[in-house]
């Protein structure tokens, strides 16, 4: 006998698709005004880096903005869409500071020398202008242009003259006809750019009683306090007229003269030559005389300098000894800093960890309240408590010690302040590593007859330091460049009589910092090379001390 099993009719319509998960319009709108906006900020800071010259900075910021066009503008490249800000933030914030240093440890750059080497040419005959005898001169108020800011506006000069003064002009090659520049009294107006010299049309303007430029048309006439703030732009400012060399730069706060440069340029023998024939030659980022008698000329240019700030830092003596000084000082600080705060921190950690100790969370939040202070505050405090005289540390103690005028004495008061700052870090860190060691490793010590001492020797503190090794060495890399705490508590001092420019506490970024800023000459390129320096130890220590930790890990 046949069975037979009825089966389900067969259509030839196909199933009916699951319908697709569509995006909401709000979000579509968001991302593309987050991608809208993005592009404008960045077509934004193009502008203002055309406006600089900054051509780099243009080219960076179109391919971010092409990189997010691609990235966030299309379904695909999924992950790059979580990484891509990251990477953006990584270029900026990490890898130009690290190129732009290097780059500038390679030249002169510092005071005196931050201008190319025509912008140097051009201030040295800007500032060299002199009046000639019955020179004419022109009432003078600074401006910028209407929308530009005060403070960093493109400088203008709007000037006047009085009918009188007109043949003087023509004879210094102005031109005077009346091209819709003449106020009904006949005054002349002009405004004065670093371009020339150009008529000011008389519509609109009004003159004070002083024959000065109130208000113009187009112009932000700056008031005397403004005008005070831009003064050193102002005094290197001129403004060329005639054929002859001839400029206007600015007498008083509201007159102006035309003079003439009193030093010559040539090309030909890239030389410098003044009035008296003295011949000034290009050496080393400066126009120096070449007989070599003399200073040289004010203005200087960078040039790239190739090792010398490394051979400056390794064979100068007086350079070299404090250096070494500072370096020996720079890898004891952060060791005694770890070490001294890492020990006083476990020890209290496994205090505030016994199980028989009631209230361990009210003494836990003490304990780390100097950590929750900011430094600026607890350095501030600790250095006036270290004073000889009215300090808190000697007045209650009844010592005499001059903690800061002292070399070891403030090298002292130094690790004593960051003893003070670090330990909570070290109390925090001990506490979690401590709570996470099993108690049965401490219970099977115990069973094998292992006291107090023996288990925390053998037992507990490996474990510890597989825990906290890594952030040991991150902290040494931190206090290695422990800028702030030097800076605030002693300054890097005290000084020797001897040399002024090292002092006994600093560290090589607090040295760096005062050889970019705080000397008499700064000496940026000089500074930047120091920071390689710096870099590069902290990289080798970092190494040395990561790979120790990793023979930690073993006893895991």
């Amino acid at each position: 006998m046949s069975t037979t099993t009825d089966q389900p009719a067969r259509t030839a319509e196909p199933p009916p698709q699951q319908d697709a998960v569509r995006t909401p319009g709000w979000v579509l709108a968001a991302k593309w005004g987050l991608i809208a906006l993005t592009i404008l900020g960045l077509a934004w800071a193009s502008q203002l880096a055309i406006q600089n010259g900054s051509w780099l900075v243009v080219t960076v910021c179109a391919f971010v903005a092409m990189a997010v066009l691609v990235v966030y503008a299309t379904r695909g490249l999924v992950p790059m869409k979580y990484l891509l800000p990251g990477l953006v933030l990584l270029l900026l914030f990490q890898m130009w500071p690290i190129v732009y240093t290097v780059g500038t440890a390679f030249t002169n750059y510092g005071d005196g020398h931050t201008l190319t080497k025509q912008e140097a040419i051009d201030a040295i005959q800007a500032q060299s202008v002199r009046p000639t005898p019955d020179s004419p001169r022109y009432a003078m108020s600074i401006a910028v242009p209407d929308g530009q800011p005060i403070e960093t506006g493109e400088l203008a000069m709007l000037l006047t003259t009085p009918p009188a003064d007109v043949q003087d002009l023509e004879a210094e090659g102005v031109e005077t006809s009346d091209q819709g520049n003449v106020a009904p009294d006949g005054t002349r107006l002009f405004v004065g750019t670093e371009q020339g010299l150009e008529p000011l049309p008389a519509d609109g303007v009004e003159l004070r009683g002083n024959g000065t430029v109130q208000t113009a048309p187009g112009y932000r006439v700056l008031n005397l306090l403004e005008a005070n703030q831009r003064a050193q732009e102002v005094q290197s400012f001129a403004v060329p007229v005639g054929d002859a060399g001839a400029g206007i730069k600015a007498a008083t706060t509201t007159q102006a003269f035309v003079g003439r440069p009193t030093v010559s340029y040539d090309p030909d023998t890239d030389t410098m030559t003044d009035l008296d024939g003295k011949v000034y030659v290009a050496s080393e980022g400066n126009f120096v005389p070449q007989d070599g008698q003399g200073q040289a000329l004010t203005a200087g240019w960078t040039e790239n300098v190739g090792l010398a700030n490394f051979a400056t830092i390794f064979t100068d003596p007086s350079f070299r000894t404090g250096f070494g000084k500072i370096f020996l000082w720079n890898l004891a600080f952060p060791l005694i800093t770890v070490v001294s705060t890492f020990v006083l921190g476990m020890l209290l950690a496994m205090l505030f960890n016994d199980p028989r100790l009631k209230g361990k969370s009210i003494y836990r939040s003490v304990m780390v309240l100097p950590y929750a202070l900011p430094i600026f505050v607890t350095g501030i405090i600790w250095a006036s408590m270290f004073n000889q005289q009215f300090g808190l540390i000697n007045n209650v103690t009844g010592l005499n010690v001059d903690w800061l005028g002292d070399p070891w004495a403030a090298r002292a008061a130094l690790i004593i302040t960051n003893l003070w700052l670090g330990f909570p870090y070290m109390f925090l860190i001990c506490t979690g590593a401590l709570q996470s060691i099993p108690q049965d490793v401490k219970e099977a010590a115990a069973v094998d007859g292992a006291g107090p001492v023996r288990t925390t020797w053998s037992v507990i503190m490996p474990l510890l330091l597989v825990a906290v090794g890594p952030l040991l060495v991150a902290s040494y890399a931190f206090n290695f460049n422990n800028f702030t705490l030097v800076y605030l508590v002693t300054g890097g001092g005290p000084f020797d009589s001897s040399n002024s420019l090292v002092g006994n506490t600093d560290l090589l970024i607090n040295f760096a910092y005062r050889l970019a800023l705080e000397s008499g000459q700064p000496n940026i390129g000089l500074a930047s090379a120091v920071s390689i320096v710096i870099f590069l130890l902290v990289g080798v220590i970092s190494y040395i001390g990561f790979s120790q930790s990793q023979a930690l890990e073993e006893v895991n």
